[in-house]
């Protein structure tokens, strides 16, 4: 065991403590949300609110859950990440190991003219006349068909899967299995660290996406959870909780006194944030292994 000096002492602690300091900048905020979250919010409203809840409720949730919208809006999200993220993986790897072909024909062009939309996009109004164009408008696929092809996660696809030894597909033709057999049963599972990683990736940016919707869905039946967070911060949400409840639901409201659209605007936020964290822990481990076979390997 190597002893270190002093001055690797030294060096040593003070990066712990920059960690440590970074950790906790990183962590705060949303630590201090979930407080603000559990707190009245006539409590919150006078300040000093940071660790640990000074006036404990359930209020908060209890709006929130009451609330049909945030409900149904929480169900299109979990609908949408999960269709979006399987179609996306699914039709992305089939793309990257048909570009792994060397026999493919105008190969080059078709890489060139994907790396271009990584850099160049037609904006904001051509897309809404596309989207428009083909029917999409106020519907659920709007969310899965414009995104089943990154470009990005095509590309570590196809260095992953062109880094697989030849003799796996030459050994399968072999014994008579076609394109698909050889994807399906050899490629595929052999890509588990990859696919987890770019599923995780993918789910999150399907979970956390507001921008569009809000732009080409008007039923607000289709509006993801992250749309109507959005509305919720940008508009006073005590009077639209009020004109959506009923009159049972209105009585219990006028009783609570203690609800401000901040803290209403937290457990909305906690709701909304909590699932998508819950599914980094099973995916962790691929993290590294995925992304760095994927995007070094020649």
């Amino acid at each position: 065991m190597v002893r270190l000096g002093f001055g690797d002492r030294f060096m040593m602690i003070m990066i712990y403590i920059f960690l440590a300091f970074l950790a906790f900048v990183t962590f705060y905020p949303f630590w201090n949300a979930l407080v603000v979250s559990f707190n009245s919010g006539a409590d919150t409203s006078l300040g000093g609110v940071t660790f640990w809840p000074r006036d404990f409720t359930l209020e908060n949730y209890g709006i929130v859950f009451q609330d049909k919208r945030l409900l149904n809006g929480f169900g299109i999200s979990v609908a949408r990440t999960i269709v979006g993220t399987i179609t996306s993986i699914l039709v992305t790897s089939i793309f990257a190991y048909g570009m792994t072909k060397r026999e493919l024909m105008g190969r080059k062009y078709y890489m060139i003219m994907c790396i271009v939309t990584m850099y160049f996009g037609g904006g904001l109004i051509p897309s809404f006349m596309l989207i428009r164009g083909l029917g999409l408008m106020d519907s659920f696929w709007v969310f899965i068909i414009p995104g089943l092809v990154s470009v990005w996660n095509m590309i570590i696809f196809r260095t992953f899967f062109a880094g697989l030894p030849n003799g796996l597909e030459e050994s399968a033709k072999i014994d008579g299995a076609g394109n698909w057999g050889i994807f399906f049963k050899i490629i595929l599972p052999l890509s588990g660290p990859v696919i987890a990683t770019l599923s995780l990736f993918t789910a999150v940016s399907h979970w956390n996406e507001w921008f569009l919707p809000s732009i080409y869905i008007n039923k607000e039946e289709l509006l993801p959870i992250q749309t109507i967070l959005r509305q919720i911060l940008n508009s006073n949400i005590m009077s639209e909780q009020m004109s959506n409840l009923d009159s049972a639901s209105q009585a219990a409201l006028s009783r609570m006194q203690s609800v401000t659209t901040k803290s209403l605007s937290m457990a909305t936020m906690i709701v909304a944030t909590v699932p998508i964290i819950m599914v980094y822990p099973f995916v962790q481990k691929h993290f590294v292994k995925g992304v760095l076979v994927g995007s070094l390997k020649e």
